[in-house]
């Protein structure tokens, strides 16, 4: 091997390992919430909505989500037949909507982040506190930016 040249495994472990951990938690916070169809996606749309404090424009979701503005279409819609969030005009611009949640919105996602919580506690509860503490500093040693 050249020295220039790589082993490929410990890239594609690290991959492997996060990418199962990550669909791991997913998954067992997805079946809890299934009653309320609550996907990855309209979580992460309730918790932009909450973090925001006051209604958005779809563009302005659209932006935030990274995708385009026909998806946030169709998620709104169903975000708002479940009840969890409103559309409203914008009255500033009588073309846009504005999107807010709901009081079952907060509610949902209250439970929803209360459950994550849950999970990700419950995952390393399988590490001693050491473990932890090494674990986290690993993971943001390669997470932050340089």
């Amino acid at each position: 091997m050249r020295e220039h040249d790589h082993d490929p495994r410990p890239a594609d472990e690290l991959f492997w390992l996060l990418r199962t951990t990550l669909r791991r938690m997913r998954r067992e916070v997805r079946d809890q919430l299934a009653p309320v169809e609550l996907t990855p996606a309209r979580h992460r749309m309730l918790r932009v909505l909450a973090r925001s404090g006051e209604p958005q424009r779809q563009a302005t979701l659209a932006g935030w989500l990274d995708v385009v503005p026909r998806s946030i279409t169709s998620m709104v819609d169903d975000l708002e037949h479940a009840g969890l969030v409103e559309r409203r005009p914008d009255p500033t611009d009588r073309r846009a909507t504005l999107v807010s949640l709901t009081p079952e919105g907060r509610a949902v996602l209250g439970a929803a982040d209360a459950e994550r919580r849950r999970r990700a506690d419950e995952l390393l509860s399988r590490l001693s506190p050491a473990e932890q503490d090494e674990l986290f500093r690993l993971l943001h040693r390669l997470a932050d930016e340089d």
